[in-house]
């Protein structure tokens, strides 16, 4: 819990200031700001490890606070087992998301992007 929360630390505070302080700050980030980051590797494993440790660090917080104050057995292990799958689930979905991001997917003539995704 230390560790990942001094590196989730660094993370979100890059992510803070890279899209909120650098450049025009927060009027710079729309559809197209979002899709030339994602078409950086580094960006992509920056969000992906910064939604991995977010995801494991709060999932293990709350299997804590479970175990702390949830005293029937049964119930503990119900809502631990619930709190790890969603976690899982998160972390598979948002991987998923971050990986296969294409901003060309179902843009028309009409989009802006039409000629972007033509090159």
């Amino acid at each position: 819990m230390r560790v990942s929360g001094v590196i989730l630390v660094v993370l979100i505070f890059g992510h803070l200031f890279v899209n909120l302080v650098a450049g025009e700050g927060i009027r710079q980030i729309d559809f197209a700001f979002v899709a030339g980051k994602y078409a950086s590797p580094f960006w992509q494993w920056w969000d992906v490890l910064m939604l991995w440790l977010a995801l494991i660090h709060g999932a293990n917080g709350m299997r804590t606070i479970i175990n702390d104050y949830v005293t029937h057995a049964g119930t503990r292990r119900i809502l631990v087992w619930t709190v790890g799958l969603a976690a899982a689930f998160l972390i598979l979905l948002g991987t998923l998301v971050v990986f296969t991001f294409d901003p060309c997917i179902g843009v028309t003539e009409t989009s802006s992007l039409w000629d972007m995704c033509q090159g």
